[in-house]
């Protein structure tokens, strides 16, 4: 059983036309290619879809086959003028579209920019304000998420040279301990005693006051006994800061 005849008429479903139109096209220029080979055939296939996207397809080149074609149109009969009026008319067209779809996009970014309102109605002003909030809650998220990234970044950096610092701390510590410890290896330090001032200076002057005595049961003569006495007790007592008066020692 063959296949029904399919009813030629203009697809109303979006998708299925923009399926069918795909479909159709690739088999038109695979159609096209292999007319060419197997035929050496001139072919050169235009497609313009529905939202004005060009294809085509050229066995040597697009343009020298329409010339080649407006030259044999030319010769064979006076339609080319026609066919320039034409094209004249439908490339004007297009430039009208272009030039209607760029003024609306310059619209739009002046509206985005708060500028050009007045004219608005209030729907289309509503519109606006929904798509500004959608912007810029994506441009609060983004935010959120690099200063999320930057913080956290941030805060390993912290810990690492915290790390760092508690390393070098513990490395100052050790130096300084070894620094201290003794060079024998370990010994305890030798205590010496405590240094008694008032002990020692006692000392010193129960020594004078003997030598002091001594002196004066000597059999020497008294003329030469004062000198001798006085330059030791002088002596003594510059070296030990006391001096004896009276058989006592008092301090100068």
């Amino acid at each position: 059983m063959g296949r029904g005849r399919i009813e030629i008429k203009r697809i109303e479903n979006t998708t299925s036309r923009q399926v069918t139109f795909c479909k159709r096209r690739n088999g038109l220029l695979k159609k096209a290619y292999e007319l060419s080979v197997l035929c050496e055939a001139e072919i050169a296939l235009i497609v313009f879809s529905a939202r004005g996207r060009l294809y085509e397809y050229a066995s040597n080149s697009t343009r020298t086959t329409i010339d080649r074609y407006k030259k044999a149109s030319a010769s064979s009969s006076g339609s080319a003028p026609a066919i320039d009026v034409n094209s004249q008319q439908y490339f004007q067209q297009e430039s009208a579209k272009l030039r209607q779809q760029i003024l609306s996009l310059q619209n739009a970014n002046r509206h985005l920019m708060g500028d050009s309102v007045g004219n608005l109605t209030v729907k289309e002003l509503k519109t606006l304000e929904n798509r500004l909030d959608k912007s810029i809650g994506r441009i609060r998220s983004k935010k959120h998420e690099l200063l999320s990234a930057e913080i956290e970044y941030m805060q390993k950096l912290e810990a690492d040279l915290q790390s760092e610092n508690m390393y070098l701390r513990a490395k100052v510590a050790d130096a300084e301990r070894l620094a201290l410890a003794p060079a024998s290896g370990g010994g305890e330090l030798e205590v010496l005693p405590t240094f008694d001032a008032r002990s020692y200076y006692q000392h010193q002057v129960n020594m004078l006051q003997d030598a002091a005595a001594a002196s004066s049961s000597s059999r020497y003569s008294q003329s030469s006994q004062p000198q001798t006495a006085a330059a030791a007790a002088a002596a003594t007592a510059l070296h030990l800061g006391y001096e004896i008066k009276g058989g006592q020692a008092q301090l100068n």
